[in-house]
Formats: C-alpha cells, structure tokens, sequence
C-alpha cells in the first residue's frame, strides 16, 4: 500500500479500537439488565479483554515484525471484526465475556500493526506527523464514543455498540489483504522465540489483572515470571526484545513517559467523575461538557507537536508537555468553578496529546523497520499498563476526599517531565537506520 493508504488504514485501526473501549463503558449497564449479570461479571467485559490485550501485544509485534505488518494488520482487523459481530449476537453473559478475550487477542496483533506500517512507510524524520494524525484521530474517537454509544444504547439497544466497528473492521481487513504491495518482513527462519512470549504474557497478564483486582498472589506470580523472563533474556540467542529497542536509554524513558502519562490521567479522569457528580452534584451530561475541553486540546496538540519536536526536539517537548500535564492535574484538584474545572481538562488535553506524539516518536524511531512491531507492542503495552496503574492508585487512596490521589498523579506526572532528559534533543538523531533507508538517505530527494 502506498504511504496515504497505510495512514488512512492505521488511523482506521487505532479508531476502532478507542471507539470500542468507549461505547462499552456506555453499553455496560443496560448489558448488565438485558443479560441478568452481576456486577463483577460486567466488569469481566472489561477486564478480561484488557488481560488478553496487554500479555500478547508484543508478541504480536513480533509476528508482524516476521510475516509483515500489513498481513498482520488485516488479520488482526477481520477478526476485531468477527469478535464484535459475535458480541453483539451473545447470547449470555459467558458468551460476550469470552468473545472480549477473543477481541484481545486480535486487538493485540492489530495495534502494533499500525505503528509498525507507520514506520515501514515512512522514514525518521518524516514520522512525526503521520504519528499526530494518529494520536488527534483517538483523541477525536475518544471524544465521540460516549455521545455515540450513548444514542446507539438509547435508541437501539446494547447490542448496536458492537455492530458500530463490524464494517470498518471488515472493510480495511479486507483492503488490506487485497491491495498488496511492497512490504518488509523479516527471515522466515528468525526464531519468534516462544519461551520468551510466553513469560512475557503470563507477567503481564498477571500485572494487568492484580492492578484491576489487587491480589498479592498475582503481583508475586508477575515478579516470578518476570525475573524468569529478564534472565531468559540475556542468555537467549533471539530474544523477543531486540537488544536496541530495549537497550537504549532513550526508548526505557520514552516507555516510562508513557507509562506515567497515561496513569495521570486516566487516574484523574477516575477521581474527576466523582468531582464532578457527587462533589459538585453534576449530572452525566453538565459533567461531560466541562471535560470538553480535554478531548478538543488533545486533538488540537497534536499535531503542533509535530512542530515542536522539529523546533525543540523529544526532551524539551516531553518535558514541557509532562509539566503541562502535571499542572492540569493540580489545578484540578482545587478546582470547583467552570473556567478553573474547563482549564484543568485543557492543560490535561494538550500535555497528554503532545507527550504521546513525542514520546512515540521516539520509541518507534529508534527502532530499525526489522523491529517496528516490537516497538509498537512496547508503546502499546505500556499505555494499556498505564490507565490500569493510575485507575487502582486512584481508587486506593480515595478515602475522605480527592486531594491526595490528586496530588500523587500530579507527582508522577512530575516525574514522567523529570525522566525526559533521558530524550534526545533536537541535534541527536539517536536512530537505527534499516539499510534500505541508509541507501535512500545517499540519494538526494525528489522535489
């Protein structure tokens, strides 16, 4: 596929999948009624595809790093597909929780796809706005989901949300497969190393799912499993994490960026549904429109992080963003007005969507085309790891009122600003060219 097609196909898979995420939280209670389940039921429509998602996702890089991103990302999105069409025809509870883990399962191969085309597509220096596209069309999914879910749940039923990705899903699966271009993929000897995956899996499967239900047994599973990985690592002639990717300074930092972004804010968009409805006595609907202003500065960011990134390089735009972050989050917990309560979503908005272009800039740049989907798996893990983290940090220190909680995400935001100066700036290349791209680099462009 050529380079506007492979963008318009990984907006399209990213789409899908914030849509989903989404219309559930919307569709959940009225599944919950139609289906006679109980709470901790529903709340396994969830939790198990966000298990199944988060262990496989680097894996699934791999095998799209292997056998191509475009095929990998075709079968991840005909199945998404499938998986949703079987959700919405569930005939019990059982059935829809079984089939989330399906979609898990195929979100994870489909993820890392779309960053891995972004990177075979498109050589370093041009990445940067392909990456904004992608991070202002979540950020604009994100925003859409609750208003759309909400009008499918009222006037059709629970069943409409997932009917809603089906034909999108089915279609770039099946553009995918039939326009057929020039696609790397590594040796088909290259060892996928399976020890490994599976190590990987079972530490974050295990992580992920004491974070949601905390239980000291899984976190000391998840430690076990981990060392053993860590150590399977080292000794193993192909590892599963290229030694470049995993090894460099700037990739660890750029992970953990993301990481402390995504638990900031979705920690604080936990704790803000309660500011705002039972504090401040908000129903749904007045909540949602002082919360606007985050999904409309982090589609905004977006793309001026293109910019930045070019004018100030990945360090001062991280930690710039990472500061706005850190200073939404404080506002917001003292905030009780609308400009104050408007003003803390937009600084939300804007340091989250330009710490996520910058930071997965970084982490998908330094990796060679040969590693793109492990790369994307890594991004992708870690903000799967990140809402988990900051949602159970949240809720465990909620106790009489907000500002603690509050506060430690506004810290951990500080210190995501903090670890970027472990981020290139903007005279460092800091990559790993493919030789294809080393080639075309001799060749002076065509105007």
């Amino acid at each position: 596929m050529n380079r506007a097609l492979t963008l318009v196909g990984s907006v399209a898979g990213a789409v899908v999948v914030a849509l989903d995420g989404t219309v559930l939280t919307v569709a959940q209670p009225a599944l919950q009624r139609d289906l006679r389940a109980s709470f901790t039921q529903v709340q396994w429509t969830s939790t198990a595809y966000l298990v199944a998602v988060a262990a496989l996702l680097v894996f699934a890089g791999r095998l799209g790093d292997r056998y191509g991103h475009r095929r990998a990302f075709a079968w991840g999105m005909l199945g998404f597909g499938a998986a949703s069409a079987g959700i919405g025809l569930a005939p019990d509870i059982g059935w829809v929780i079984g089939l989330r883990v399906a979609q898990g399962v195929f979100g994870a191969l489909l993820q890392p796809a779309t960053l891995g085309m972004l990177r075979a597509a498109y050589p370093p220096d041009r990445l940067a706005m392909p990456l904004a596209v992608r991070t202002s069309a979540i950020g604009l999914a994100a925003a859409a989901g609750p208003v759309v879910g909400g009008a499918l749940v009222t006037g059709l039923g629970w069943r409409a949300v997932f009917f809603l990705n089906v034909v999108p899903a089915f279609g770039f699966g099946v553009l995918a497969l039939v326009l057929r271009g020039p696609e790397r993929a590594g040796p088909a000897d290259t060892p996928l190393d399976l020890p490994g995956a599976l190590l990987l899996a079972v530490t974050l499967a295990c992580l992920v799912a004491s974070l949601v239900a905390p239980h000291p047994a899984g976190l000391a599973l998840a430690a076990l499993t981990g060392a053993a990985f860590v150590r399977h690592e080292r000794r193993t002639a192909s590892p599963l994490l290229p030694p470049q990717v995993i090894g460099s300074a700037s990739v660890g930092a750029a992970l953990g960026i993301l990481v402390a972004a995504s638990a900031s804010l979705f920690g604080t968009l936990f704790v803000g549904t309660y500011v705002l409805q039972d504090t401040l006595g908000l129903d749904p609907f007045r909540s949602a429109l002082r919360s606007l202003p985050l999904a409309v500065l982090m589609v905004a960011s977006a793309p001026g992080c293109a910019v930045l990134l070019r004018r100030a390089g990945a360090r001062r735009t991280a930690a710039a963003a990472m500061a706005v972050l850190a200073l939404g989050v404080l506002l917001l917990s003292r905030a009780s007005g609308t400009l104050a309560l408007c003003c803390g979503f937009a600084l939300l908005g804007a340091g989250f969507g330009t710490v996520m272009v910058a930071a997965t800039h970084v982490v998908v740049r330094q990796a060679d085309v040969g590693s793109a989907g492990v790369a994307g798996g890594l991004q992708q893990t870690a903000l799967n790891i990140g809402p988990t983290l900051g949602v159970a940090a949240a809720a465990a220190l909620m106790g009489p009122g907000t500002a603690l909680p509050l506060t430690v995400l506004a810290a951990l935001a500080a210190l995501g600003a903090a670890a970027a100066r472990a981020l290139p700036g903007r005279s460092v290349a800091s990559i790993t060219q493919h030789p294809d791209e080393q080639a075309r680099s001799a060749v002076p462009a065509r105007r």
